[in-house]
């Protein structure tokens, strides 16, 4: 990746809620690709009366779009996790642009992080899983999701992965309620349920 292509900035709209058709500039880093607009509006008009003052973390943040698109329609809390510095200086910017002082940055490694917050009491109502396409992340990151305790009973996280892709075992406790296709992505919302034990 060279220094001028990280020098290009893109953007993305708002479809929904307090920030409706602001825009989210993001820089053009190798591998974020924020989900598409539809994709976004499917997986919100799902989650329309879960969102409003859930607590969620969007892992892989990239642009930040569905964290951004949850703190516009009513999340109390998102913590956007992301490794890529640039990335983490522009959803910064964007939070502060937005006054969306329900939003935190945090620039490091998914797993690092999942590791470190797992002695944490904090637990999570809504997940973002939107990892880089190639590589094992995502099945990686959902074994260590579920050891981490960061999902509260009845919780829900949202994948979204190449449709081509092996697909990650899921943990039997991760009901699926609802998924789709579109183009070359697969996209899912699973419900997480706890034993009674």
């Amino acid at each position: 990746m060279t220094q001028l292509a990280t020098q290009k900035n893109n953007s993305v709209r708002i479809i929904a809620g307090e920030y409706r058709s602001r825009k989210l500039g993001f820089p053009n880093v190798e591998g974020l690709r924020p989900t598409a607009d539809r994709i976004r509006e499917t997986l919100f008009n799902w989650l329309q009366d879960s969102i409003a003052g859930e607590t969620c973390l969007d892992l892989f943040a990239g642009s930040g779009a569905l964290g951004f698109e949850a703190l516009s329609r009513g999340a109390s809390q998102v913590d956007f996790i992301e490794l890529n510095s640039s990335a983490v200086n522009s959803i910064r910017d964007n939070i502060d642009r937005l006054d969306a002082k329900h939003g935190n940055v945090y620039c490091c490694d998914a797993l690092e992080w999942l590791d470190r917050c797992a002695q944490d009491s904090k637990q999570y109502g809504l997940v973002f899983l939107d990892p880089p396409f190639k590589g094992e992340a995502l099945a990686r990151v959902i074994v260590k999701l579920e050891s981490a305790n960061l999902l509260r009973e009845g919780g829900l996280v949202y994948i979204e992965k190449d449709k081509q892709s092996i697909d990650a075992d899921l943990p039997s406790n991760w009901i699926e309620a609802k998924s789709k296709n579109a183009g070359l992505v697969q996209f899912g919302l699973y419900n997480v349920l706890r034993s009674s034990e």
